[in-house]
């Protein structure tokens, strides 16, 4: 299927792993121009240079959106360097503090200053920039967390999971009149080589195996593309009809009861 977004200008934050990677790649394979960021310098290299060898438009920047400065300077350089910008996925996330009792004030403003607060601050950068061209597509990644409690988050990221939910509705009645349409995707638990599911299933073998196995009708986690692919699609023309919405990409994925979470550990 033609989506629909060749040529079209994409910017990812958080690309150089695990769903905001494989969110890039699926953008290239539509024949989209690039922007993307990552803490990581390395990583970003590595990128950018694979992107670029398969004939790819690509802005590559180290920043950390969560910082004001860095922000305006990631849209301003991709703005300027690719033409514009039709689309903006929100991937940047993280969890910081424990559970209610082991977490402090500062956990809590932490993590919504990483998962909600950049994504207002980058969404009121690129609305003009979408403005210009005719209209765009926001995507925040949020998380099944947003709704139900889950075993490996904590109550200050899954209520600004749910804070992201509700603002993609917020958003999307108020730039609907200039045809930038938001939606979230909330994947359920995504597994890949070197990240936190991986790691516990590694570390904590039986757990893990438990898990899967009361938790995941489809006897597995998901995998990074299959959050991509929706991703991608909701961002595209296909999609136009789809606005203010939040999809779930979680496989039927099972709370596991309170009550249970002391036999598997902490991821």
């Amino acid at each position: 299927m033609d989506l629909g977004l060749k040529d079209k200008v994409a910017l990812v934050t958080g690309g150089s792993r695990g769903i905001g990677l494989r969110t890039i790649r699926g953008f290239a394979e539509e024949g989209c121009k690039i922007g993307y960021c990552s803490r990581n310098k390395e990583d970003l290299a590595k990128v950018e240079s694979e992107l670029r060898s398969e004939g790819t438009q690509v802005v590559a920047i180290q920043a950390d959106v969560v910082d004001p400065e860095d922000a305006k300077r990631f849209v301003d350089q991709c703005a300027e360097a690719l033409g514009g910008i039709d689309i903006l996925v929100n991937n940047v996330g993280s969890n910081t503090g424990g559970n209610l009792t082991k977490s402090t004030d500062e956990d809590w403003k932490k993590t919504f200053e990483t998962n909600l607060f950049q994504l207002v601050r980058m969404t009121r950068l690129v609305a003009p920039h979408m403005r210009k061209r005719g209209g765009g597509s926001i995507v925040n990644i949020a998380s099944i967390s947003g709704w139900e409690p889950q075993l490996a988050f904590t109550g200050q990221y899954g209520s600004s999971k749910a804070a992201m939910i509700f603002l993609a509705e917020r958003f999307a009645l108020e730039l609907a009149t200039s045809k930038i349409r938001v939606n979230t995707v909330s994947p359920g638990s995504i597994i890949w080589p070197g990240a936190g599911w991986d790691n516990f299933r590694k570390k904590f073998p039986e757990s893990f195996e438990g898990y899967v196995r009361d938790g995941f009708p489809m006897g597995r986690l998901g995998k990074p593309e299959e959050v991509a692919d929706v991703i991608v699609f909701l961002s595209s023309p296909r999609a136009n009809w789809i606005n203010g919405r939040n999809i779930p990409v979680d496989g039927l994925e099972q709370p596991v009861p309170p009550s249970e979470w002391v036999k598997f550990g902490e991821p």
